[in-house]
Order: structure tokens, then C-alpha cells, then sequence
């Protein structure tokens, strides 16, 4: 079992910057795909970003790629999302989940998540 505790969120202006992290107990990572997504209100949740378990390969949703960059440290048990150039349609809950399959960017492939944290852009 895994458990996922993401932190970092909050209030931000357009244009700005935040760095969400996940951390994990329980058990190691390093075995472990990590993802991000989220979910605004009245939206279904949406996938962000992707890692593999070696850190070989990263995707990202095409509406944040070249702004946000997923990135692990196994010895820690963390993963991170350092989003850049926020921008309003960015508000949403976001959460890392993690999976023993590949990284994917479908939520219905992953088996652990985290409860979310908030990130809201103004204009």
C-alpha cells in the first residue's frame, strides 16, 4: 500500500510560478510510474504529466507541456510538478497518483492517489 500526500498549492497571479510536491510512505517509489492530474469544478479529471519508474521517459498533457515539468527523487520518495507561466484555466485540484504499470495518461490505469491540493490562478 501506498499512500500520497501532495503539498505546495495556493494562490497565484498570471504568469507565475508554484512547485507541487507528493510525497510518499509506505512503500519505495522507485518501482513505481508517478503521475499528475486534475480536476476543476464541473470538469472530469484531466491527466498533466507523467514519469516512468527509471525516470527514462516523461509526457505531458499538450495544454501545459514546455510550462510544467514533472520530475522524481527516489532516494526521497517524492515527485514533483514545477508548473511555470500559470495561467487562469490552470485552477483546479491537482494530484499525484501512482501505478505499477507504465506511465499513463489515463486516470483508470493508476492505483494510488493522493487527496489533491488547490492551485488557483487570478487573472
Amino acid at each position: 500500500q501506498v499512500q500520497l500526500v501532495e503539498s505546495g498549492g495556493g494562490l497565484v497571479q498570471a504568469g507565475g510560478s508554484l512547485r507541487l510536491s507528493c510525497a510518499a510512505s509506505g512503500r519505495t517509489l522507485r518501482t513505481y510510474a508517478m503521475g499528475w492530474f486534475r480536476q476543476a469544478p464541473g470538469k472530469e479529471r484531466e491527466f498533466v504529466a507523467t514519469i516512468s519508474a527509471g525516470e527514462v521517459g516523461t509526457y505531458y498533457a499538450h495544454s501545459v507541456k514546455g510550462r510544467f515539468t514533472i520530475s522524481r527523487d527516489n532516494a526521497k520518495n517524492t515527485v514533483s510538478l514545477q508548473m511555470n507561466s500559470l495561467k487562469p484555466e490552470d485552477t483546479a485540484v491537482y494530484y499525484c497518483a501512482a501505478t505499477t504499470r507504465y506511465a499513463s495518461s489515463l486516470p483508470e490505469d493508476y492505483d494510488y492517489w493522493g487527496q489533491g491540493t488547490q492551485v488557483t490562478v487570478s487573472s
